[in-house]
Formats: structure tokens, C-alpha cells, sequence
């Protein structure tokens, strides 16, 4: 994306047939491009901005469809830029060629985000703002939506703002002092600096404690079930999903292979791996399907560690999951209590995958492990990237490092490098200070048109 003075065209639409596509034209010279191949009842450079038109695009003298004509000058547009949208047929033919009629007047195909892209250069948007459009285009719950709609709409960035103005208040008033050093006037007394910045530091360590929620929200979560053949894994999927997607049977090593679920629990993405049943056994599919299952479960933020309630504990498997995983991944669970009579003496959660009993418990501590006892509310602030996550923890490093120069009693010229290069780091988060690398990276993986 090094061409940004260039018009660029996409289409905004879906690809693949429909009743309606809409092609995006961006650039200083989309209006008057545009017109070259639009006949309505006025040129549309001599038309207000966010007015529709209706008319005719035509290719030389070719005819090719019947179209409304949006239009939005700069600087009330969203790239920043004069701006057309073009509502046609949603024919691929149609679509094709309106775009290949636009390209022979020096316009170029737009790149994956380069719309959105150029709304942050032009000011429109800050960084997390953008990151935000991402988020609410592949939003698949209404969690993940809500969370995306509120950075959108600024809530991350005014609170890195906040941040930072009161970072910026303490650094002038330690460069006021250096100003005056030789008059050896004080303007802030080291203490209060020291307060200042545990302040500031109880709330990055506040955002940074909401990443896991905030990943949570936006991605989902995965989750293995996980244990020997016949303790029930694929009825407790078949009870989460309320179908029968696995095949149930007492023959061993039924399950051969992952089966990959999706379901929403409480407004959060779960997506669900049934695993091969694991055991020795010298069959090599089997062993294959053992192998895939190890596999899903490095993956997985969650480990539910099914056992058989009637054969208790899995002491094999249990030793294994303990050295390999952290303790709070492991949810060890007992099924088939519809057997037992008195079950009271089973530590752990214990369900029926036939009844549901338990099942309800079961979830709760998948939330729980997940999510922890946040409290959040829909006006906090929240992280959910992994670069905003590494930039604050950035940031708070410096203000640790800060507090031990102030007791090492440094003079304010160490002091103010720390707290500048602190602001630095939040101001990565919000795209005051990024490189092209940062940039290319977060629009790489947007949809083309957007």
C-alpha cells in the first residue's frame, strides 16, 4: 500500500451472485473518473455531496447496467477522500464489468483494508478505531459485536487519551524543573510522582487484565474433551450441540478423528473438539487419531478431562494432563452419575451426558476458567489484541522502571526518558506513532472493499 494519492476501486459486496453489488471508488479523482462512464441527468462533479443519482454506466458504447450513484466529497467521506459507491446487479458479469471499465481510466484495484487504511491516514479514524471495523465485519456473536461497536466508537482510545495526558502532565512538570535546575526550584515533590504513577499504573495493569476477556469476546474459545475410549466424550458433544453429530457407541476407538463444533453459550463463540478416545492401542488409524487428538488439545484454552464415574479417575491420563498443561485448564468431570446412587464422595464436576444433569455446572466453569471474575460492564474499556496487550505491558514496564529511578533518586532527566517512552507505547496503540510494518500488518487482514 505505498500508492495513496492512487483512485481505487473493489467491490464492497460479497462476490457470487445476489440482487444487488455495490462497487467503492476512492480517490481524488473518483467523481470525475466516474463520470466518464455514468449518464444521468447531471454530471455528478457538478452534484452536491451525499446525494444519490440514478443513471446508466456504459463501456464505450456498450451498455451495462441500470445503477444508483452515491456520492461523498472530502473531507465527509470515509476515507477522508471524494468518494463513489456504485449500486448495480448483482450479476458477476455486471460487476466485472464495471470495475474493467473503471480501470482504463488510471484507477487501480484496491488492496485487502487500503479503504479503512486510508481513513486512518486521513485522520477519520485512529488505529484501534480501525482495527474496530475489522472486528464488527467478522463479529460472530453479539458479545464480539458489542465489544467491537464500543472501540469503534472510542472508548479505547479516550482512555489511552486519558492515560497519556497524565503522563504528559508529570513529564512537564519534571521538565519544568530541568528548565530551572540551576535555581534548584521544585515543582513536584518526588512523592507526589511516586502516587501519580501508581495511579496510572492500576489502570494499564486494569487494561491489560481485560486482554483474556477481551479475546474471549471477539474469538471464542476452544475447547477438548478429553479422556479414554467409552467415557462418554461424544454425547456430552452431542448434548452441548442438541444433535446427534457424533457417532455414540460402546465399541472402543469409535471416534477416529476431530469433530470440530461450533456453539454459542451465553453469547460467547465455544467451539467444541471431540477427541479420539486415548489409549495404547496398536491399530494405526486409531493411533492417528490419538495423535490429532494431542494436537487439538495444545490448542485449546480449555481441557474438559472426562472420566467414567463408575471406573473413577483416569490416573494414566491424569499424570499426563498435569505435567503437560497448567492446572487451571483442566476441568476434571465425571459422567454417567445416572449409575450411582450416592456420587457424593466424587470430587470434581459430575454430569450426566444422557439427562444433562450437571451440564449447567459444567458450563459455569468453562466460563469461569475462561473469563475469571472480571467486572465488566459495556462502558468499559477493554483489549482484545494481542498488540495492544504487548504495547501496555510495554508501557507499564517503563513506569516500573520509572519508580525506580525516582527511589534511586535520579535526576529528571532519567525520569522524563522513562515516562516519554511510556507515552510512546500507548501512542502505538492508538497509531500517533507506528511504522509501516504495524500498519501493513493490521490492514493485511481485512476483506478487499473495506
Amino acid at each position: 500500500m505505498i500508492f495513496e494519492n492512487d483512485t481505487i476501486v473493489a467491490l464492497a459486496t460479497p462476490p457470487g451472485v445476489g440482487a444487488l453489488a455495490i462497487v467503492r471508488i476512492s480517490g481524488k479523482d473518483s467523481v470525475s473518473i466516474v463520470d466518464k462512464i455514468f449518464k444521468g441527468k447531471s454530471k455528478l462533479s457538478e452534484c452536491d455531496s451525499h446525494t444519490i443519482h440514478y443513471g446508466k454506466i456504459f463501456s464505450s458504447e456498450e451498455l451495462i447496467d441500470d445503477v444508483l450513484v452515491s456520492i461523498f466529497k472530502n473531507p465527509n467521506s470515509y476515507t477522508g477522500e471524494d468518494s463513489i459507491e456504485i449500486s448495480s446487479h448483482g450479476s458477476p458479469q455486471i460487476i466485472q464489468k464495471i470495475i474493467e471499465a473503471l480501470l482504463k481510466y488510471n484507477v487501480r484495484n484496491a488492496e485487502p483494508g487500503e479503504f479503512t487504511k486510508r481513513a486512518f491516514l486521513n485522520g477519520k479514524l485512529d488505529l484501534t478505531q480501525a482495527e474496530a471495523v475489522a472486528d464488527i465485519i467478522n463479529a460472530r456473536t453479539e458479545a464480539s459485536l458489542r465489544g467491537a461497536r464500543n472501540q469503534l466508537d472510542g472508548l479505547l482510545s479516550k482512555k489511552i487519551d486519558n492515560l497519556k495526558t497524565k503522563l504528559v502532565n508529570v513529564l512537564s512538570l519534571l521538565e519544568l524543573e530541568l528548565d530551572f535546575s540551576e535555581e534548584g526550584l521544585e515543582f513536584v515533590a518526588k512523592e507526589n510522582v511516586l502516587s501519580l504513577v501508581e495511579q496510572i499504573k492500576d489502570e494499564i495493569s486494569y487494561l491489560i487484565s481485560t486482554f483474556r476477556f477481551g479475546k474471549v469476546i471477539r474469538d471464542g474459545i476452544n475447547v477438548a474433551i478429553v479422556g479414554e475410549p467409552n467415557v462418554g466424550k461424544s454425547s456430552l458433544l452431542n448434548y452441548l450441540l442438541k444433535e446427534s453429530r457424533a457417532i455414540v457407541s460402546k465399541k472402543p476407538g469409535t471416534t477416529r478423528d476431530i469433530i470440530k463444533e461450533e456453539v454459542f453459550i451465553d453469547g460467547f463463540l465455544v467451539r467444541l473438539f471431540d477427541t479420539a478416545g486415548i489409549r495404547d492401542t496398536s491399530d494405526e488409524i486409531e493411533n492417528e487419531g490419538v495423535s490429532r487428538s494431542w494436537a487439538a488439545v495444545k490448542e485449546a484454552d480449555i481441557i474438559i478431562f472426562l472420566n467414567d464415574i463408575e471406573l473413577g479417575l483416569s490416573k494414566k491420563l491424569a499424570d499426563y494432563l498435569s505435567e503437560h498443561f497448567e492446572s487451571e485448564r483442566i476441568i476434571v468431570v465425571f459422567n454417567k452419575i445416572d449409575k450411582l446412587h450416592d456420587f457424593s464422595f466424587i470430587n470434581g464436576i459430575k454430569i450426566s451426558a444422557l439427562s444433562g444433569y450437571g451440564i449447567s455446572d459444567l458450563v459455569s466453569e468453562i466460563k469461569f476458567r475462561t473469563l475469571g471474575t472480571i467486572n465488566y460492564s459495556e462502558k468499559s474499556a477493554l483489549i482484545s489484541s494481542q498488540r495492544h496487550f504487548i504495547a501496555l505491558n510495554s508501557s507499564l514496564n517503563c513506569l516500573n522502571t520509572l519508580e525506580q529511578s525516582i527511589q534511586k533518586d535520579l535526576s529528571e532527566e532519567y525520569l522524563a526518558v522513562d515516562i516519554r517512552t511510556a507515552v510512546d507505547f500507548l501512542n502505538e496503540i492508538i497509531g500517533v506513532v507506528t511504522s509501516e510494518d504495524i500498519l501493513n500488518n493490521v490492514f493485511k487482514n481485512f476483506c478487499i472493499g473495506k
